[in-house]
């Protein structure tokens, strides 16, 4: 009798996994009459590590606003419950919307393209670069010089700040062309005089410039790289309001084999996103979550593992968790005066207008640059270089060289505030099992 030895492969276990999917695709239900102000949106799937991230990254692109959400992926299966709005505060009704997001949840082909097609795509249209290095004053101004200058177009790009440390990610294309630059010899000058920008006069830490067709979610890349130069050591917080910091708090649950991490800060745009991120590219796992932040604050609660089942080991874990969960809820909080501008787009203008901030002292702490058809729709956060107060004559002044009806100024972004600590698991069994009624239990505000 003949005898069959299959080795094992370790692709096979991946293959399984993907087998299961097919066999139990996600399923979406949207409920827009069980919950008075909110459109209710679950999502059933076979579970895989990284399933989270993704159903979150969807809604938020989408521009959703949370306001509330229940996470549940013990086991082999995946279950998020959200409660969403519209920017504006209502239900979601536009037939095509929903059924973009019954298309995006309903299947594993669509659901995965979907989740790929969202953020940074290899394209013949533009080359991604990303850039790390130490911040300082004008730094945006100099690098969109040097582009300038090489004859690249800036189409889309996001530069964020954090403790010493700047990160970019930019799409450009070529000035004459409008196509993505492919020619080896001139992205290794762009690379180069990128990457001399970046070190300045500073040696010590190390500037780093990647030059490629990025796959990778924006939003989602600026942590990795901000994670990668240590954003998170304590120096982050060195001189800073003790009231502004987040409150972050990590216990071990010993019953469950598990740790839970509560989360509770001033509520602000894609704070869901940020925090799941973090833990995701931590290789923790979000087997039960609750998210409620009725009112100006934001509360997060989750019980996380490792990949492999087992709960964090020491103090240092924990408290390294503590300082990656704090850094990335305030990457996104940008101090200083929020501009708006829009108008239509042509070679140079990014360069130009950051120039102007830079010869009126004004240095940038996060952008959020877009190309919409011939449209620039660029939203910048500026301050004093010096640490001053925005001088709003200065302000004033700009917007006449520019264009008053071009520049717009949002507003002063607000601090946040904390209220008295509680305990780090009061939420979580006041709030997480104890009601069946999804809609009754508070409502999440976090505007995506």
């Amino acid at each position: 009798m003949e005898t069959c030895n299959m080795s094992y492969s370790p692709n096979m276990e991946e293959e399984y996994q993907k087998f299961i999917r097919r066999m139990n695709p996600p399923r979406v239900v949207i409920d827009n009459d069980s919950c008075q102000n909110a459109t209710i949106i679950q999502v059933d799937s076979a579970n895989k590590h990284g399933i989270l991230l993704e159903v979150v990254q969807i809604l938020t692109d989408l521009n959703f606003v949370v306001r509330k959400a229940y996470i549940s992926s013990d086991g082999g299966w995946f279950m998020d419950v959200f409660n969403v709005t519209d920017q504006e505060g209502n239900k979601i009704t536009d037939k095509e919307v929903l059924d973009y997001v019954r298309k995006a949840f309903g299947s594993e082909s669509s659901f995965m393209t979907m989740v790929k097609s969202i953020g940074m795509i290899p394209s013949d249209d533009h080359t991604v670069i990303e850039l790390i290095g130490s911040d300082r004053p004008g730094l945006l101004s100099e690098l969109c010089a040097v582009l300038t200058h090489l004859k690249c177009n800036v189409l889309n790009a996001e530069l964020w700040t954090h403790n010493t440390r700047a990160a970019s990610v930019m799409q450009v294309s070529d000035e004459e062309s409008g196509a993505a630059i492919s020619d080896p010899e001139r992205l290794a000058n762009i690379k180069q005089m990128l990457s001399n920008v970046l070190k300045g006069s500073n040696e010590a830490r190390e500037a780093k410039t990647a030059v490629g067709h990025g796959v990778t979610h924006t939003e989602r890349r600026l942590h990795q790289m901000m994670f990668s130069v240590r954003d998170y050591e304590r120096g982050a917080y060195e001189g800073s309001d003790e009231k502004q910091r987040p409150v972050v708090n990590v216990v071990d649950w010993y019953d469950k084999d598990c740790s839970v991490v509560t989360i509770r800060c001033k509520d602000r745009p894609k704070l869901l996103f940020d925090t799941i991120c973090t833990l995701t590219d931590m290789e923790y796992v979000v087997f039960h979550g609750n998210v409620d932040a009725e009112g100006p604050e934001a509360h997060q609660e989750y019980c996380i593992r490792h990949i492999d089942g087992s709960p964090m080991k020491s103090d240092a874990e924990r408290q390294r968790v503590i300082q990656c969960l704090e850094a990335a809820i305030e990457r996104r909080v940008s101090e200083g005066l929020k501009l708006e501008l829009c108008t239509t787009d042509r070679v140079g203008l990014l360069s130009n207008v950051t120039r102007i901030f830079r010869e009126n002292s004004l240095t940038v702490t996060r952008a959020e640059v877009a190309t919409r058809g011939n449209k620039a729709v660029n939203t910048f956060y500026v301050r004093d270089a010096s640490g001053y107060p925005v001088d709003l004559k200065i302000i004033e002044s700009i917007r006449k060289e520019i264009g008053q009806t071009i520049l717009k100024v949002k507003g002063n972004s607000q601090d946040s505030t904390q209220g008295p600590q509680e305990s780090p698991t009061r939420f979580l069994f006041g709030g997480l099992f104890k009601s069946k009624s999804f809609c009754n239990f508070g409502l999440v505000r976090s505007y995506s």
